[in-house]
């Protein structure tokens, strides 16, 4: 029989997912979320990372590249219907990930956000060659299971 903190845990999995949007597809699993929330992270560091929709929405619209990733428990839902379509008209892959409070506890700050733009390239200046290659290959190893999953999917 499983203990107290189990029960708690499957109810608050429970929680996340009864409370995931209908179109929240392609959803990252744990893992992927996992390395999702570390380029992420990386990236807030980096000063690589575009937060809220207005502001990846302009950057999208500017011609950036990089991964868009979108928290599944947006309410309302019409505040990012948009973005998949925009996505896979500029060639952006997007992933979903459950919750916006991890995906602002990866991102750097203490406010829920909705999504995330992660470029390899910065706002302004360069990147010391260090940061720039573990940024890069993070993102090249997220991207292409992003890419796979998606392209499973359909």
């Amino acid at each position: 029989m499983g203990s107290d903190s189990e029960t708690e845990r499957s109810g608050k999995d429970k929680k996340k997912i009864n409370s995931l949007m209908p179109i929240a597809k392609p959803l990252a699993g744990k893992k992927l979320c996992k390395r999702t929330f570390k380029l992420v992270r990386r990236a807030a560091e980096a000063k690589c990372l575009r937060r809220g929709v207005k502001e990846v929405v302009k950057s999208i619209r500017r011609g950036n590249k990089g991964l868009c990733v979108i928290a599944g428990n947006i309410s309302p839902i019409d505040v990012i219907t948009h973005l998949p379509i925009l996505c896979e008209e500029s060639g952006i892959p997007y992933i979903y990930v459950p919750t916006k409070e991890d995906l602002a506890n990866a991102g750097a700050t203490k406010r829920p956000t909705c999504c995330v733009l992660v470029s390899t390239k910065p706002a302004k200046g360069e990147l010391e060659e260090e940061v720039k290659e573990k940024l890069q290959s993070d993102y090249e190893q997220v991207a292409s299971e992003v890419v796979a999953l998606t392209s499973s999917m359909y």
